[in-house]
This record gives structure tokens, sequence and C-alpha cells, in this order.
């Protein structure tokens, strides 16, 4: 009998396989108190456990650049002197043997970034949850189960999977995966979309319902599971599979064109990155730029605050890696959700509404300043666009302009190049930078729409709100109103406006923010080739009627239900 599950699109495509049920080893914690005369030894046996996984993920065989990507970041946190002495301190001072040592420093670090709004962060929980399980079985001298020897057409169910479970994974023989845990940002969808493989994820208990071996169809576009299917939907799924080959095919000639429309409107198409590994990934897949290089976690992977040289370096290598395309970067956006080991917050009710971003950089000048004065140098090779994020009143952008003008007399001075067209934009975020978008466009040279949190502010929706989680909708007619206005004002003074939030990878949506007048879009590096495949069928004047259309109706349902029928 057909049974169905939804689950989060997590990686667009269909497959057709077997099901291949994947359980964890159970790990039996030892809760023994141990004596302080034996601290040193149980210490000793976790960082030869650490050193092995070290290791190993040293010497992957073959790795995607995704892999290696996760390697590296958790070689990182490996190497955290946070993480070993926090164990160090269990052992020593709580007389708490090795293995429960270890457990609980893993489970306090999950709980921490669990606890994060940030999507993006939150979901890095699952490294800290990997490296757990890793270091355990050295610890216990278990080996782990892995996915190196499966049927071909497997399609993996399995609780979650970590980086390390698809290390070695035999990628020929996998068509797909589908997880209990994760979101759109988990490594499980990241690995996916890097392998160009169907995905779903958030599935809640789907893992346990099932024997393995079934028959299964995963359908990535609308979010479902498919097990024991019928004939004709085999026979419709086979068909939809040659389409998508074909599809894949095709984009492959298409991710370094230009994305132009019919009716000759050039649009850049951008990616979001957070490190340079990121950025040879969007390069790789025709980036036309990048629209948000995320700052913060050149602080946060860090033991105390950047200097300037340091910041400089990787500024600098990211600009001339993309030569004349532009390279937006985000100044540093902490507080909120995102904290710093080495810098004490003010405790807050709301953080979220408190000593964040620009408010604090403005505050803490120095920081600021140095952050500055990197971008600013870095600027002299290439196309540096500097980024404040969220920016509520005109003060906050003119102080920062003022700032970078001190900078720029101080090189002059100083004898240091830079680049004397330097642009300064805002990321529009919050209801203010949309309601005085007018003044601001005055000051900016350009504008981005943060969609994530512009639509939860505008909306009053806390997204991590089970309760009301429904109710989150970028196709909400407020918030399309809300950037249709924003994109007006700059076109009406002559400037731009991109989109860095989640939105703009939304390719079911490409069409209707076209409509809208976007020129930039900016999103996953694995969305570039599709969203530009869009753009060049489409007639922008076409596109404009439609979103009018969208904008004039009330409910985001109704919405979504257009933008369906008209991508068809």
């Amino acid at each position: 009998m057909t049974e169905r599950y939804e689950g989060i699109k997590a990686s667009n495509g269909y497959a057709i396989g077997n099901i291949y049920l994947f359980t964890r080893e159970k790990i039996d914690i030892n809760q023994a108190i141990i004596k302080p005369e034996v601290a040193d030894s149980e210490y000793k046996k976790v960082k030869d456990a650490i050193d092995a996984y070290f290791n190993d993920l040293s010497n992957l065989d073959n790795p995607t650049e995704a892999q290696q990507n996760i390697a590296n970041a958790h070689k990182e946190l490996l190497q955290d002197p946070y993480f070993s002495d926090t164990i160090e301190g269990k052992i020593k001072n709580e007389n708490k043997n090795s293995e429960l040592a270890l457990d609980e420093t893993i489970k306090e670090m999950v709980e921490i970034m669990s606890a994060l709004d940030d999507e993006y962060l939150k979901e890095r929980a699952s490294d800290y949850q990997d490296i757990g399980f890793q270091v355990m079985y050295k610890l216990k001298g278990i080996k782990p189960k892995d996915l190196s020897n499966l049927d071909k057409g497997s399609i993996i169910i399995s609780k979650e999977l970590t980086p390390s479970d698809t290390a070695n994974m035999d990628k020929k023989a996998v068509v797909g995966f589908a997880t209990d845990l994760g979101g759109k940002t988990s490594h499980t969808s990241i690995i996916a979309q890097t392998l160009d493989m169907p995905a779903l994820v958030g599935m809640a208990d789907v893992s346990t319902k099932l024997k393995g071996g079934e028959k299964a169809i995963i359908d990535g576009y609308e979010g479902i599971l498919i097990i024991d299917p019928s004939e004709e939907e085999l026979a419709k799924y086979e068909k939809l599979i040659v389409e998508q080959r074909e599809k894949k095919e095709r984009l492959k000639t298409i991710k370094d064109k230009e994305a132009v429309t019919k009716d000759g409107k050039k649009i850049e198409v951008s990616a979001n990155i957070g490190n340079i590994e990121d950025l040879r990934l969007a390069i790789e897949n025709g980036c036309d730029g990048v629209g948000l290089f995320r700052t913060e976690f050149l602080y946060m992977e860090s033991s105390e605050f950047p200097s300037e040289e340091v910041q400089f370096e990787v500024y600098k290598e990211a600009t001339e890696m993309l030569g004349e395309k532009p390279l937006i970067i985000r100044t540093l956006d902490i507080g909120g959700d995102k904290g710093l080991d080495y810098f004490k917050f003010p405790e807050e009710e709301n953080p979220f509404l408190g000593y964040r971003a620009i408010r604090l950089c403005l505050d803490k000048e120095d920081i600021f300043k140095t952050q500055l004065r990197a971008l600013v140098r870095a600027s002299a090779f290439g196309n540096l666009k500097i980024m404040i994020p969220f920016v509520v009143n005109i003060d906050e952008l003119k102080k920062s302009i003022d700032l970078i003008e001190e900078i720029k007399k101080e090189f002059d001075k100083e004898g240091i190049d830079y680049n004397k067209d330097l642009d300064v934009g805002i990321m529009v975020e919050t209801s203010a930078s949309i309601i005085m978008a007018d003044k601001f466009i005055k000051y900016a040279d350009f504008f981005s729409i943060g969609t994530n949190d512009l639509t939860q502010y505008t909306l009053a929706v806390d997204r991590g709100n089970e309760n009301i989680a429904h109710m989150y909708s970028n196709y909400n007619p407020a918030v399309l109103r809300a950037i249709k206005y924003v994109i007006d004002v700059s076109h009406k003074a002559g400037k731009w406006t991109g989109m860095c939030g989640a939105f703009a990878g939304d390719t079911e949506a490409t069409k209707l923010l076209l409509g809208l007048g976007l020129d930039e879009f900016s999103g996953s590096s694995a969305k570039i080739a599709e969203i530009k495949d869009t753009i060049l069928k489409s007639n922008l004047e076409e596109e404009k009627a439609f979103a009018e259309k969208a904008v004039d109706l009330e409910l985001a349902e109704e919405v979504e239900t257009l933008v369906k029928e008209h991508n068809k």
C-alpha cells in the first residue's frame, strides 16, 4: 500500500530507488567518577581520540569540495582551546571520566548552538554533534557503520546524517536522502545540493516507520517521500527524471552565461559566502559576484578580535579571486544570537532587538575601525563594496560613511592605495529602513534586502516559534509591497537593489522578484545556473505585469497559487 510522508525541501530533484535504513551504533556512556590521580591519563585518552579523528579528516579519500569544507570546519573546532579546556576542566576539576566529560561538553555546545535564532548558525550544532560521535567512537574503540558499500539506486533514510557519515559514501550508488532531523541549511542539505541529489529533511520520525528495502520515490520539489508507489506513479516519475537529467545537462552550459532577459535587461546572479572555500565553490558554479560575505565567521572562529592584517589578507584574497566582479562584504553582524567567547555582551531581555550589529560597531569604534581599515585597503585589489547591517536610522549610516572617509584621509597621508569610488550600501532588513528608504538612498550607493529578518519583522512573526511559523511567508503581500517599494525608491534615485536573503535563492520566486524590479539575486551557489536559466527565458515587461497582480492580492496563499500557475 502506497504511503506518503512530507518533509522540508532541502535539495531539489527526483529519485527512484530502494530504501537503505541507516542507523547509528548505540553508545553507552560510562557514568563513573574517577580518582584525581588518574585525571591526567583520562584526559590523555580524549586528546588521543581527538588527534585520531583529526588525522582522519586530514586524510579523506577524494572528498568533494563541500566535504573538504566541512572537514576543515571540524578541524578548526577540534583545535578550539575552549573545546579541549572544557573537557579537561570536567575531568580534573569535577572528577568525571573521559567519556562523560566529552559527552557533557558536546551536549553543552550543541545546546548553545541549537538555541540560536540564526538558521545558518543553528545548524552548526550538527558539527558539534558529529564531532562528538566520531571522537567518542575513537575513545571507545568502536568502528562506526559506513555508507561505502551500498546497492545502486539506494535512498538513504536516517534519523540524521552527519558529514562523517557522507564522507565515505558511495556517491554512485546513492540517489537521494531523507532524514528525521535537519533544516534547509543543515549539512545533509549542503551535501545533497553539492552532489546534486534530491533530499528531504525535518521528516519527524519517518526512520522509525520503515523497515528498509522498500521501493520509494523522493520528490524534492514537492517535499514528499512516496513508499511503495503505484505503477502509474513510477511511470510519471521516470519521465520526470529523464527531463531532470536533460535539464541538468543544459544548465551546465548556462552557469557561466550572463543572465539577460529576452527584452535585454541584465541581472546579476551572485552568491552568499562565509569564507574563501565558499567563494571557490561559487566561482565554480558561475557566480557574477558575491552579494553577501558574512564576516562574523572570521570573528567567531577566532580566539580574539581579528587584527586588521588578518582581516585584510582574507578580504584581499576574496577580492582578487573575483577580479572585476563585485564582492559585497557585510560589516560585523554580531550580537543577538551570535556571541563571541572573548567578548561579554550585556544581559538583555530581547537581544535580537538589542545591542548588535551596527549598534555594537559604532559603540566599539576601535573594533569597527579595524575592520573598516582592512576593507578599505582590500578595495584596491578589485570591486569590493561595503554593506552596513541592521541600520534603523540615518545617523548610523552617516557615521559609518564618516569613519570610512576618515580612514581614506589617513591612507592618503600614509600613501596606502584604495578604491576612490568605493561603494557603501545598507542591508534593508528592518521596518525603519523600509519606511525611510527614500532618505537612506540619498547616502547609500545600493540596497540589499535581507528577507529573513525583513519578513520576520514586517509580519511580527518569530520564524523559530512553531506555534506561528506557518504565518512566516516571503509571499505575504505586505512583504512583497515592502520589497517593491525599496526597489522603486532605489531606481528613482538612479541606484540599484539586490537581495541576499533566502528568498533570492527560491527558484520558484525568480520570476516574481524579477517582475518586482530586483537587480541582483544572491543566494546559494547551487542555485545560480537555475536562476540564470529562468531569467534568460523571461520577458521583463511580462514579469512586471505578473508581479503587479501578485502584489495586489490579499493572502500569501493566493500569491503562492498564482506563482505556481505562472511558473508552469
